[in-house]
C-alpha cells in the first residue's frame, strides 16, 4: 500500500507528526520499534518527573516544620514511586494510542529504508515493504557510551545504569555514582539524594548543568551540596570496575567506592541501520542535516526531534514537527530556535530561555542585565523559607528587546514559557511594563526585573 506519508519513530516527534499529518488529509503510516512515546514519555521526561514529584512531597513534609507543619514516621516508599510511575506512564500511552486509533496506521517493528522508485520512498518493517510519498524520519536518540574501561562490563553485569534501567531499580543504591552533571544527571542525583543514596557527582567541566547560566548554576550546587550531594568537578572519569569508580583531576587519581553508577554524559541522534544511505540523506557527525522547514537534502524527506541534533528536547520536536507537517501540507512555516526553553526539575528548579550572559558575549551582542532575588515575589517569600533563588533577564541595549531570562526557584518551569513568548514576540521593555500580572505569583519576578530597565 503507497501512504501520503510514512513515519519512522513513535517519539514525541514521531507520533504528533502522525497526528497532525493525518489530521491534514494524509494516509499516515508510523513505523515504532519498540514502544509508542519514545524515550520521553517512557524512560525519561515523564517517568523521571513522577519521581521528582514524590521527593518533592517528601522534602516538604521532612522539613515543614518550619511552615509549622510535623509529621512522624515519615518515609518514602521507593517501590511504590516505581509503581506509581509505571501507571502514570500505562496511562499517557495509551492516550496517546487512543489519539492515534483510526486515524494513523502502526506498525511495530524496525523500519529500514530501502531507496525509492517511481511510487515513493521504500520502507520495510516486520518483512513487509510499504511505499510513502514522503518520509519523515524521528528515530531520536541514544546515551553516549564513552570508551572508558568498564564501562561496557558494567552496562552488561548491571552494575553501570543508563536513564532506561534506573527509572526501574526496584531497590535505592546505598551508594550512587553519577557519571555526568547535566540535566538527566542533576534530575536523578535529587530523587536517589532524597530517597536515601549517598550521591557523588563526577563532571568533567568545572560547573554543573551544561549551558546554564554560571551563577544559575552556582546557586544550585550549593542548594545540592547542603543536601549531602558530592560534586567532583573537572574530573575525567578514566575507569570503573565492581564496586568502584576511578576518575583523575590534573595528574592525581581518585576512587569513588559505588554500588551503582549511572551513565549520563548526554545523548547521541540515533541513525544506524536505518538506511538512509540508499536514498543519499546527508548526515553531519551522526546527525541528520535538516533546513528551517525541516526539510533534508532529498525532497519529500523529513527529520525532526532528537535525531537532527539542534535542540534534544521533547518541546522542540513538536515544534519541528508541527513545522515540517505544516510545509508538506502546503502551508508556509519556518523553525526559530531563539526562544526554546530548558527546565531542570529539581528542587529547586532551573529554568532558562534565550541568551545568558556567557552566550550573547560570544555573538557580540550589546546588553544589560537586571538580576534580582525571588524575595521580590510575595508569594515565592510566602512559600519558600530560606529560599534563593534568583532571576536574570537580558534586553538587546540597542533594541530595547528581551533576549534572555534565566531564573532558580520553585514554579520556575511554570513560568518560563512566558518570558519565552516575550522573546520569540521581540517585545520591548516598554512592552511589557504594560502587561499585568496577577499578583500575588511567583511570575511577577519578571515584571520587577523589567521595571529595572530604563524604556
Amino acid at each position: 500500500m503507497t501512504y501520503d506519508l510514512i513515519v519512522i519513530g513513535g517519539g514525541p516527534a514521531g507520533y504528533l507528526a502522525a497526528e497532525r499529518a493525518s489530521e491534514g488529509g494524509l494516509s499516515t503510516l508510523l513505523i515504532e520499534k519498540r514502544f509508542i512515546g519514545g524515550v520521553c514519555l517512557n524512560e525519561g521526561c515523564i517517568p523521571s518527573k513522577a519521581f521528582l514529584y514524590s521527593a518533592k512531597l517528601y522534602d516538604g513534609a521532612a522539613h515543614g516544620e518550619k511552615y509549622g507543619v510535623t509529621a512522624e514516621g515519615l518515609k518514602l516508599d521507593h517501590k511504590t514511586v516505581v509503581a506509581r510511575k509505571n501507571k502514570v506512564v500505562k496511562t499517557l500511552v495509551g492516550g496517546i494510542q487512543a489519539k492515534l486509533k483510526n486515524k494513523v496506521t502502526t506498525v511495530m517493528g524496525v523500519a529500514t529504508v530501502k531507496g525509492r522508485d517511481a511510487e515513493g520512498f521504500k520502507v520495510e518493517a516486520n518483512g513487509e515493504v510499504y511505499t510513502g510519498k514522503k518520509l519523515m524520519l524521528c528515530t531520536g536518540s541514544v546515551p553516549v557510551t564513552p570508551p572508558i574501561p568498564g564501562v561496557k562490563e558494567g552496562l552488561q553485569s548491571g552494575f553501570v545504569l543508563t536513564n532506561r534501567e534506573i527509572l526501574d531499580l526496584q531497590e535505592v543504591p546505598e551508594k550512587l555514582v553519577i557519571i555526568g552533571g547535566g540535566v538527566i544527571g542533576l534530575e536523578m542525583a535529587s530523587y536517589f539524594n532524597t530517597a536515601g543514596s549517598k550521591v557523588t557527582v563526577v563532571e568533567m567541566m568545572d560547573k554543573i548543568a551544561g549551558p546554564t547560566d554560571r551563577e544559575i548554576s552556582e546557586i544550585l550546587l550549593k542548594n545540592y551540596e547542603k543536601k549531602g550531594i558530592t560534586f567532583n568537578l573537572g574530573c575525567a572519569v578514566t575507569g570503573v570496575e565492581p564496586g568502584k569508580v576511578i576518575y583523575k583531576k590534573g595528574e592525581q587519581l581518585f576512587e569513588v567506592p559505588a554500588d551503582k553508577v549511572l551513565l549520563s554524559i548526554g545523548r547521541r541522534a540515533f541513525t544506524e541501520g536505518l538506511g538512509l544511505e540508499t536514498i543519499g540523506v546527508e548526515t553531519e557527525r551522526g546527525k541528520i542535516k535538516t533546513d528551517d522547514k525541516g526539510q533534508t537534502n532529498i525532497a519529500g524527506v523529513y527529520a525532526t526531534g532528537d535525531v537532527n541534533g539542534f535542540s534534544m528536547l521533547a518541546h522542540t520536536a513538536y515544534r519541528e514537527t508541527e513545522v515540517a507537517v505544516n510545509n508538506i501540507l502546503g502551508k508556509k512555516d519556518f523553525m526559530r530556535y531563539d526562544a526554546i526553553p530548558s527546565v531542570i526539575y529539581t528542587n529547586p528548579e532551573v529554568a532558562a530561555v534565550g541568551e545568558t550572559e556567557e552566550s550573547a558575549k560570544k555573538k557580540g551582542i550589546d546588553f544589560e542585565v537586571a538580576k534580582l532575588s525571588m524575595m521580590y515575589s510575595g508569594r515565592y517569600v510566602a512559600e519558600n523559607e530560606g529560599g534563593d533563588g534568583i532571576i536574570k533577564v537580558l534586553i538587546d541595549k540597542k533594541y530595547r528587546n528581551i533576549i534572555g531570562c534565566h531564573m532558580i526557584g520553585y514554579h520556575s518551569s511554570e513560568i518560563i514559557y512566558g518570558a519565552g513568548i516575550m522573546i520569540e514576540s521581540q517585545m520591548r521593555v516598554a512592552d511589557i511594563k504594560k502587561l499585568v500580572f496577577p499578583h500575588p505569583s511567583v511570575c511577577e519576578v519578571i515584571r520587577e526585573a523589567i521595571f529595572e530597565f530604563d524604556d
